[in-house]
């Protein structure tokens, strides 16, 4: 007999430490030392990720709907990927340079706070989701991963897509 694993604890953990070190990004200092690299590269870098993520997670989508699980499982650790290349891009800007100052008009300003405000509340409860999701899909916990993946995909689908939009509508500004 297959003994499952409870990973909630573990996911749950390394949810509160990765958000915390994000959200420390923006209370820390700025970076005074000389950067070697040209960092501009790193906005479009990651609205790229996010875009692939986006990607990853409706072919990974539509694989499982014709129930095909292992396309669906390779989709989804390739959203995975992206996502993890995501974030470690994120910080190493968000740690190099300081944030940059949306210069659009009031109306558009409204429009991006909303957009930007919603993206991250969501990409923090995805965290977890995510996680959770996954490590049920691996355990074949399928009731289970069926129940948090009708939240999961939605939220995720939403925080990679907004991430792309959150960069076209600040890039003029860098």
């Amino acid at each position: 007999m297959n003994k499952v694993r409870n990973f909630t604890p573990l996911i749950l953990v390394f949810s509160v430490i990765l958000i915390g070190v994000i959200a420390l990004l923006f209370f820390l200092p700025g970076y005074d030392g000389e950067v070697q690299m040209d960092v501009t590269i790193f906005p479009l870098l990651n609205a790229i990720f996010n875009l692939f993520t986006f990607s990853f997670l409706i072919i990974s989508l539509v694989f499982i709907k014709k129930k095909n699980i292992p396309m669906h499982r390779n989709f989804i650790l390739l959203a995975f990927v992206t996502t993890a290349l995501f974030l470690v891009s994120y910080v190493i800007y968000h740690f190099l340079t300081e944030p940059t100052k949306f210069g659009g008009s009031e109306a558009m300003k409204y429009t991006y706070f909303f957009v930007l405000i919603t993206h991250v509340t969501l990409a923090i409860v995805n965290v977890p989701l995510a996680l959770i999701s996954v490590t049920r899909g691996f355990n074949m916990q399928i009731a289970k991963h069926r129940r948090i993946a009708r939240w999961t995909m939605p939220v995720w689908l939403y925080v990679s897509g907004t991430g792309v939009i959150v960069y076209l509508l600040i890039s003029p500004y860098y």
